[in-house]
Protein backbone atom coordinates (compact mmCIF):
# COMPACT_ATOMS: atom_id res chain seq x y z
CA UNK A 1 0.00 0.00 0.00
CA UNK A 2 2.83 2.38 0.89
CA UNK A 3 4.60 1.58 -2.40
CA UNK A 4 1.43 2.26 -4.39
CA UNK A 5 0.95 5.56 -2.55
CA UNK A 6 4.56 6.58 -3.21
CA UNK A 7 4.25 5.65 -6.90
CA UNK A 8 1.03 7.65 -7.20
CA UNK A 9 2.67 10.69 -5.60
CA UNK A 10 5.64 10.40 -7.96
CA UNK A 11 3.37 10.18 -11.02
CA UNK A 12 1.41 13.22 -9.86
CA UNK A 13 4.63 15.20 -9.39
CA UNK A 14 5.84 14.23 -12.86
CA UNK A 15 2.57 15.39 -14.40
CA UNK A 16 2.81 18.76 -12.65
CA UNK A 17 6.41 19.26 -13.80
CA UNK A 18 5.51 18.41 -17.40
CA UNK A 19 2.53 20.77 -17.22
CA UNK A 20 4.71 23.63 -15.92
CA UNK A 21 7.37 23.08 -18.60
CA UNK A 22 4.82 22.98 -21.41
CA UNK A 23 3.05 26.04 -20.01
CA UNK A 24 6.27 28.08 -19.96
CA UNK A 25 7.15 26.87 -23.46
CA UNK A 26 3.79 28.00 -24.85
CA UNK A 27 3.93 31.28 -22.91
CA UNK A 28 7.47 32.13 -24.06
CA UNK A 29 6.63 31.21 -27.64
CA UNK A 30 3.58 33.46 -27.57
CA UNK A 31 5.67 36.28 -26.08
CA UNK A 32 8.36 35.86 -28.74
CA UNK A 33 5.75 36.00 -31.52
CA UNK A 34 4.26 39.12 -29.94
CA UNK A 35 7.67 40.82 -29.75
CA UNK A 36 8.32 40.04 -33.42
CA UNK A 37 5.18 41.96 -34.34
CA UNK A 38 6.13 45.05 -32.28
CA UNK A 39 8.60 47.63 -33.60
CA UNK A 40 12.05 47.81 -32.06
CA UNK A 41 12.21 49.34 -28.63
CA UNK A 42 13.73 52.79 -28.26
CA UNK A 43 17.17 53.13 -26.75
CA UNK A 44 15.88 55.32 -23.95
CA UNK A 45 15.47 53.50 -20.62
CA UNK A 46 12.35 55.40 -19.61
CA UNK A 47 9.00 54.10 -20.73
CA UNK A 48 10.29 50.66 -21.71
CA UNK A 49 7.02 48.97 -20.70
CA UNK A 50 4.89 51.47 -22.58
CA UNK A 51 7.09 51.34 -25.65
CA UNK A 52 6.81 47.56 -25.62
CA UNK A 53 3.09 47.90 -26.33
CA UNK A 54 3.37 51.06 -28.45
CA UNK A 55 1.64 53.13 -25.80
CA UNK A 56 3.98 56.16 -25.82
CA UNK A 57 3.06 59.21 -27.83
CA UNK A 58 5.48 60.92 -30.26
CA UNK A 59 6.39 57.73 -32.08
CA UNK A 60 7.17 55.71 -29.00
CA UNK A 61 9.91 57.96 -27.58
CA UNK A 62 9.59 59.12 -23.99
CA UNK A 63 10.48 62.74 -23.24
CA UNK A 64 13.88 62.99 -21.61
CA UNK A 65 14.00 64.07 -17.97
CA UNK A 66 10.33 63.36 -17.31
CA UNK A 67 8.12 60.38 -16.72
CA UNK A 68 5.92 59.35 -19.64
CA UNK A 69 2.37 60.62 -19.63
CA UNK A 70 -0.53 58.63 -21.06
CA UNK A 71 -4.12 59.42 -21.76
CA UNK A 72 -6.85 57.41 -20.05
CA UNK A 73 -7.25 54.85 -22.84
CA UNK A 74 -3.54 54.05 -23.10
CA UNK A 75 -3.17 53.94 -19.31
CA UNK A 76 -6.00 51.41 -19.14
CA UNK A 77 -4.30 49.29 -21.80
CA UNK A 78 -0.99 49.42 -19.90
CA UNK A 79 -2.65 48.38 -16.65
CA UNK A 80 -4.54 45.54 -18.35
CA UNK A 81 -1.38 44.26 -20.07
CA UNK A 82 0.66 44.25 -16.86
CA UNK A 83 -2.11 42.58 -14.86
CA UNK A 84 -2.61 39.91 -17.52
CA UNK A 85 1.13 39.21 -17.62
CA UNK A 86 1.26 38.92 -13.83
CA UNK A 87 -1.61 36.39 -13.83
CA UNK A 88 -0.04 34.27 -16.58
CA UNK A 89 3.31 34.19 -14.75
CA UNK A 90 1.72 33.45 -11.36
CA UNK A 91 -0.31 30.40 -12.38
CA UNK A 92 2.73 28.05 -12.63
CA UNK A 93 3.95 29.38 -9.28
CA UNK A 94 0.66 28.26 -7.74
CA UNK A 95 1.02 24.83 -9.37
CA UNK A 96 4.50 24.37 -7.94
CA UNK A 97 3.27 25.52 -4.52
CA UNK A 98 0.47 22.92 -4.57
CA UNK A 99 2.95 20.20 -5.52
CA UNK A 100 5.61 21.01 -2.94
CA UNK A 101 3.05 21.45 -0.14
CA UNK A 102 0.94 18.38 -0.94
CA UNK A 103 2.34 16.27 1.93
CA UNK A 104 2.26 18.91 4.67
CA UNK A 105 -0.96 20.53 3.52
CA UNK A 106 -1.71 24.09 2.55
CA UNK A 107 -4.29 26.85 2.94
CA UNK A 108 -6.53 27.59 -0.01
CA UNK A 109 -6.33 31.30 0.76
CA UNK A 110 -2.53 31.22 0.29
CA UNK A 111 -2.89 29.49 -3.10
CA UNK A 112 -5.34 32.12 -4.28
CA UNK A 113 -3.15 34.87 -2.83
CA UNK A 114 -0.26 33.79 -5.09
CA UNK A 115 -2.39 34.68 -8.12
CA UNK A 116 -4.32 37.66 -6.78
CA UNK A 117 -1.41 39.54 -5.16
CA UNK A 118 0.70 39.95 -8.36
CA UNK A 119 -2.42 41.08 -10.19
CA UNK A 120 -3.09 43.85 -7.67
CA UNK A 121 0.56 44.89 -7.32
CA UNK A 122 1.04 45.16 -11.09
CA UNK A 123 -2.06 47.30 -11.54
CA UNK A 124 -1.12 49.65 -8.71
CA UNK A 125 2.50 50.06 -9.82
CA UNK A 126 1.54 50.94 -13.41
CA UNK A 127 -0.99 53.45 -12.12
CA UNK A 128 1.31 55.24 -9.64
CA UNK A 129 4.13 55.54 -12.20
CA UNK A 130 2.31 58.51 -13.73
CA UNK A 131 1.27 60.36 -10.56
CA UNK A 132 3.60 61.57 -7.84
CA UNK A 133 0.64 62.07 -5.49
CA UNK A 134 -0.52 58.49 -6.00
CA UNK A 135 3.00 57.21 -5.36
CA UNK A 136 3.09 58.90 -1.95
CA UNK A 137 -0.45 57.73 -1.21
CA UNK A 138 0.62 54.15 -1.85
CA UNK A 139 3.00 54.26 1.11
CA UNK A 140 0.16 55.25 3.41
CA UNK A 141 -2.09 52.52 2.04
CA UNK A 142 0.56 49.83 2.58
CA UNK A 143 1.12 51.06 6.15
CA UNK A 144 -2.61 50.91 6.90
CA UNK A 145 -3.28 47.47 5.41
CA UNK A 146 -1.86 44.53 7.38
CA UNK A 147 -1.36 41.00 6.19
CA UNK A 148 -3.72 39.10 8.49
CA UNK A 149 -3.31 35.57 7.14
CA UNK A 150 -1.26 33.27 9.38
CA UNK A 151 1.39 31.39 7.42
CA UNK A 152 2.16 27.81 8.47
CA UNK A 153 5.62 27.65 6.92
CA UNK A 154 8.42 30.12 6.35
CA UNK A 155 8.45 29.07 2.69
CA UNK A 156 4.91 30.41 2.38
CA UNK A 157 6.29 33.88 3.15
CA UNK A 158 8.85 33.41 0.36
CA UNK A 159 6.04 32.60 -2.05
CA UNK A 160 4.24 35.78 -0.98
CA UNK A 161 7.40 37.83 -1.59
CA UNK A 162 7.74 36.18 -4.99
CA UNK A 163 4.15 37.09 -5.87
CA UNK A 164 4.93 40.70 -4.99
CA UNK A 165 8.11 40.63 -7.09
CA UNK A 166 6.29 39.16 -10.10
CA UNK A 167 3.65 41.87 -9.85
CA UNK A 168 6.25 44.64 -9.64
CA UNK A 169 8.27 43.23 -12.54
CA UNK A 170 5.19 42.71 -14.70
CA UNK A 171 4.37 46.41 -14.28
CA UNK A 172 7.89 47.52 -15.24
CA UNK A 173 9.49 44.87 -17.47
CA UNK A 174 7.58 41.71 -18.40
CA UNK A 175 10.66 39.69 -19.51
CA UNK A 176 12.17 40.25 -16.06
CA UNK A 177 8.96 38.95 -14.48
CA UNK A 178 9.17 35.85 -16.68
CA UNK A 179 12.78 35.20 -15.63
CA UNK A 180 11.88 35.56 -11.93
CA UNK A 181 8.95 33.17 -12.25
CA UNK A 182 10.86 30.53 -14.24
CA UNK A 183 14.02 30.51 -12.10
CA UNK A 184 12.05 30.42 -8.86
CA UNK A 185 9.90 27.49 -9.99
CA UNK A 186 12.92 25.61 -11.31
CA UNK A 187 14.71 26.07 -7.98
CA UNK A 188 11.69 24.94 -5.95
CA UNK A 189 11.18 21.84 -8.12
CA UNK A 190 14.83 20.84 -7.74
CA UNK A 191 14.68 21.28 -3.95
CA UNK A 192 11.44 19.31 -3.79
CA UNK A 193 12.57 16.43 -6.01
CA UNK A 194 15.94 16.01 -4.24
CA UNK A 195 14.49 16.59 -0.74
CA UNK A 196 17.41 18.95 -0.21
CA UNK A 197 18.40 19.61 3.41
CA UNK A 198 16.54 16.62 4.84
CA UNK A 199 18.32 15.33 7.95
CA UNK A 200 17.28 11.71 8.66
CA UNK A 201 17.11 10.63 12.27
CA UNK A 202 20.05 8.45 13.24
CA UNK A 203 18.58 5.07 14.10
CA UNK A 204 21.54 2.74 13.83
CA UNK A 205 24.40 1.61 16.00
CA UNK A 206 25.02 3.01 19.45
CA UNK A 207 22.61 5.93 19.03
CA UNK A 208 19.62 3.65 18.48
CA UNK A 209 20.62 1.42 21.37
CA UNK A 210 21.02 4.40 23.70
CA UNK A 211 17.63 5.86 22.74
CA UNK A 212 15.93 2.50 23.18
CA UNK A 213 17.48 2.15 26.62
CA UNK A 214 16.29 5.63 27.61
CA UNK A 215 12.77 4.84 26.41
CA UNK A 216 12.67 1.63 28.45
CA UNK A 217 13.93 3.37 31.57
CA UNK A 218 11.29 6.07 31.12
CA UNK A 219 8.55 3.46 30.80
CA UNK A 220 9.67 1.66 33.97
CA UNK A 221 9.62 4.77 36.14
CA UNK A 222 6.88 7.21 36.98
CA UNK A 223 8.42 9.93 34.80
CA UNK A 224 6.18 9.10 31.85
CA UNK A 225 3.04 9.19 33.98
CA UNK A 226 4.23 12.43 35.60
CA UNK A 227 4.67 14.02 32.18
CA UNK A 228 1.16 12.96 31.20
CA UNK A 229 -0.16 14.45 34.42
CA UNK A 230 1.63 17.77 33.92
CA UNK A 231 1.09 18.19 30.18
CA UNK A 232 -2.25 16.47 29.51
CA UNK A 233 -4.32 15.70 32.60
CA UNK A 234 -3.83 19.15 34.16
CA UNK A 235 -5.94 20.88 31.50
CA UNK A 236 -8.74 18.29 31.36
CA UNK A 237 -12.17 18.57 32.95
CA UNK A 238 -13.55 16.14 35.50
CA UNK A 239 -15.74 14.42 32.88
CA UNK A 240 -12.77 14.00 30.55
CA UNK A 241 -10.61 12.58 33.34
CA UNK A 242 -13.33 10.11 34.28
CA UNK A 243 -13.61 9.02 30.66
CA UNK A 244 -9.83 8.56 30.41
CA UNK A 245 -9.77 6.57 33.66
CA UNK A 246 -12.56 4.29 32.44
CA UNK A 247 -10.81 3.63 29.16
CA UNK A 248 -7.46 3.08 30.88
CA UNK A 249 -9.01 0.55 33.28
CA UNK A 250 -10.69 -1.26 30.39
CA UNK A 251 -7.42 -1.32 28.46
CA UNK A 252 -5.58 -2.69 31.50
CA UNK A 253 -8.09 -5.52 31.88
CA UNK A 254 -7.86 -6.37 28.19
CA UNK A 255 -4.08 -6.37 28.38
CA UNK A 256 -4.13 -8.60 31.44
CA UNK A 257 -6.50 -11.04 29.78
CA UNK A 258 -4.41 -11.10 26.62
CA UNK A 259 -1.19 -11.66 28.53
CA UNK A 260 -2.78 -14.44 30.60
CA UNK A 261 -4.39 -16.27 27.71
CA UNK A 262 -1.16 -18.15 26.99
CA UNK A 263 -0.87 -19.46 30.58
CA UNK A 264 -2.23 -23.06 30.72
CA UNK A 265 -4.77 -24.17 33.29
CA UNK A 266 -3.52 -26.48 36.04
CA UNK A 267 -5.27 -28.87 38.39
CA UNK A 268 -4.66 -28.36 42.10
CA UNK A 269 -5.57 -31.67 43.81
CA UNK A 270 -5.85 -31.61 47.59
CA UNK A 271 -6.62 -34.57 49.87
CA UNK A 272 -7.90 -33.37 53.23
CA UNK A 273 -9.51 -34.65 56.39
CA UNK A 274 -11.77 -31.62 56.75
CA UNK A 275 -12.76 -30.01 53.46
CA UNK A 276 -14.80 -27.22 54.99
CA UNK A 277 -12.02 -25.97 57.26
CA UNK A 278 -9.43 -26.30 54.52
CA UNK A 279 -11.54 -24.39 52.01
CA UNK A 280 -12.02 -21.59 54.51
CA UNK A 281 -8.29 -20.92 54.68
CA UNK A 282 -7.14 -21.98 51.19
CA UNK A 283 -9.68 -20.33 48.88
CA UNK A 284 -9.02 -16.73 50.07
CA UNK A 285 -5.33 -17.33 49.38
CA UNK A 286 -6.12 -18.70 45.94
CA UNK A 287 -8.06 -15.53 45.17
CA UNK A 288 -5.07 -13.43 46.21
CA UNK A 289 -2.32 -15.44 44.52
CA UNK A 290 -3.74 -16.92 41.30
CA UNK A 291 -5.38 -15.27 38.31
CA UNK A 292 -8.40 -17.56 38.19
CA UNK A 293 -9.67 -20.64 40.02
CA UNK A 294 -12.78 -22.83 40.06
CA UNK A 295 -13.68 -25.79 42.29
CA UNK A 296 -14.62 -29.04 40.58
CA UNK A 297 -17.69 -30.38 42.44
CA UNK A 298 -17.42 -33.86 40.89
CA UNK A 299 -14.22 -34.88 42.69
CA UNK A 300 -14.57 -38.28 44.44
CA UNK A 301 -13.58 -39.05 48.02
CA UNK A 302 -10.98 -41.71 48.69
CA UNK A 303 -12.59 -43.05 51.88
CA UNK A 304 -14.67 -41.95 54.84
CA UNK A 305 -11.76 -40.22 56.58
CA UNK A 306 -10.55 -38.17 53.58
CA UNK A 307 -11.99 -35.93 50.91
CA UNK A 308 -10.61 -34.78 47.59
CA UNK A 309 -10.80 -31.18 46.38
CA UNK A 310 -9.82 -30.35 42.82
CA UNK A 311 -9.35 -26.77 41.65
CA UNK A 312 -8.86 -25.64 38.08
CA UNK A 313 -6.39 -22.79 38.41
CA UNK A 314 -4.60 -20.31 36.15
CA UNK A 315 -1.41 -18.96 37.68
CA UNK A 316 -0.38 -15.34 37.46
CA UNK A 317 2.37 -14.41 35.05
CA UNK A 318 5.13 -14.55 37.67
CA UNK A 319 3.64 -17.35 39.78
CA UNK A 320 4.98 -20.92 39.89
CA UNK A 321 3.34 -24.25 40.87
CA UNK A 322 5.97 -24.79 43.56
CA UNK A 323 5.11 -21.51 45.28
CA UNK A 324 1.39 -22.32 45.23
CA UNK A 325 1.95 -25.79 46.64
CA UNK A 326 4.07 -24.38 49.46
CA UNK A 327 1.35 -21.80 50.18
CA UNK A 328 -1.33 -24.50 50.52
CA UNK A 329 0.85 -26.63 52.79
CA UNK A 330 1.62 -23.69 55.07
CA UNK A 331 -1.99 -22.50 55.29
CA UNK A 332 -3.78 -25.85 55.80
CA UNK A 333 -1.19 -28.14 57.29
CA UNK A 334 -3.45 -29.43 60.11
CA UNK A 335 -6.16 -30.67 57.71
CA UNK A 336 -3.92 -31.51 54.77
CA UNK A 337 -3.14 -35.09 53.81
CA UNK A 338 -1.57 -34.47 50.41
CA UNK A 339 -1.40 -31.82 47.70
CA UNK A 340 -0.24 -31.94 44.11
CA UNK A 341 -0.46 -29.76 41.04
CA UNK A 342 -0.96 -31.42 37.68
Amino acid sequence: MEAVRSRSSSDSGSRVIIRVVLYYAVLLTAGWVLLRRIPSLPSSDSGAFEALFGLLPNGGVAPQGSAPTLDEARLAIAVAASMLASILLSIPVAWVYLLTRAKKGYQQSVVQLLIILPLVVAGIVVMVKYSLALAFSLAGIVAAVRFRNTLDDSKDAVYVFLATAVGLAAAVNIPVAAVISILFNATMLVLWSTDFGHAPVALDGNIAERRLKQARELARTGTFVAQLDNEVFRNMTREQLEGVAERAWKRANESEMASGSDVPELILRIVTSDSESLRAVVEPRLTAHVKKWTLDPTADSLDEDSEVLEYSIRLRKKGTPEELEALVRAAASQWLISVEIQ
